[in-house]
């Protein structure tokens, strides 16, 4: 049975332009590194943790091995997915790309939108994945347990209780992020506050001086950052907060934040290409059909280190 297809356009003369798609997430996290991206994991791959006490001891003559070392893993194992769609050709030959397909009955899908196709059906499955790396759920079809669905479910994780953000409290509440920081952790280099779209819109608008924060407690004025207003961020700036990194993540939740080295974060797959790899098949040849198949398979999964160097906002 092919999938169901609506073509709802009439033609208006030689096609000239380009298809144009719906604005798509974007896989932020992999894209800007804002993870440690493991490839190369065929089946399974062992994390190792290394925990040690104080290791520096006073001095004697002899060797005296008093200090002691932890040794505990975390595996991290990709799951499978696939994207299968089927078109028939049939149901193009009266749309305004028709001409594309050839005179012949025997025809072709059109290439432009054969192109179109591909790259779509790519950029859906770095929607997915992106999503799935912060808030995916094993239990959905399509979706492996992200890191916020791992964070909730370990006592270790550093828990702090949150609200609904708004402009007015993102500061207090952003906060409470850093000050649940351990102390070891706070300076290191690859520290990164992870917020979601609404969070990092709110974040902007009270830096730009639009929120009732007082300048006393990080408010910016009326008039925000160099009394640019809402003019003063040009969305390819890097944002921080108190010395760290702040990133926006599209697939985080709504009101959640986590805060965590990107070292301590993982992201692993077989081939990272088999993630934009898309088969376009022409059955014809094959069982006479008019059908034309499109298929992806890649697999995915995330994992992460120490619980206890992660604070997970909610």
């Amino acid at each position: 049975m092919a999938t169901t297809t609506s073509i709802t356009t009439t033609y208006a003369g030689e096609f000239a332009g380009k298809y144009i798609g719906a604005a798509l997430l974007s896989g932020v996290t992999l894209d800007k590194g804002l993870v440690e991206i493991k490839p190369n994991v065929k089946y399974k791959e062992v994390i190792k943790k290394v925990t040690t006490d104080d290791i520096v001891k006073n001095a004697t003559c002899d060797f005296d091995a008093t200090s002691t070392v932890t040794l505990t893993e975390r595996v991290l194992q990709p799951e499978e997915f696939q994207v299968n769609l089927q078109l028939c050709k049939k149901d193009f030959r009266s749309d305004w790309e028709a001409v594309q397909m050839g005179m012949s009955v025997y025809d072709n899908l059109p290439p432009k939108f054969s192109d179109f196709l591909i790259a779509h059906a790519a950029e859906k499955v770095a929607q997915r994945i992106e999503q799935n790396i912060w808030a995916g759920v094993n239990a959905t079809a399509g979706q492996f347990d992200g890191f916020t669905t791992l964070f909730a479910a370990d006592a270790a994780v550093i828990d702090v209780g949150g609200t609904s953000i708004t402009t007015a409290n993102v500061i207090t509440e952003l906060n409470k992020v850093v000050d649940a920081v351990p102390n070891t952790l706070y300076g290191k280099e690859d520290l990164t506050i992870y917020v979601s779209p609404k969070i990092a819109k709110a974040y902007v608008a009270a830096l730009g001086g639009f929120s009732a924060i007082s300048t006393s407690v990080g408010g910016q004025g009326a008039n925000g950052i160099g009394n640019m207003g809402t003019m003063w961020y040009g969305m390819g700036q890097d944002l921080s907060f108190n010395g760290v990194r702040l990133a926006m993540v599209p697939g985080m939740p709504s009101d959640d934040m986590v805060a965590a080295q990107a070292s301590n974060l993982y992201f692993g797959t077989g081939l990272l290409s088999d993630t934009n790899l898309v088969k376009v098949l022409d059955m014809e040849d094959l069982d006479g059909s008019q059908n034309v198949r499109v298929i992806m398979r890649f697999t995915a999964g995330i994992q992460y280190g120490f619980g206890d160097e992660v604070v997970y906002y909610t």
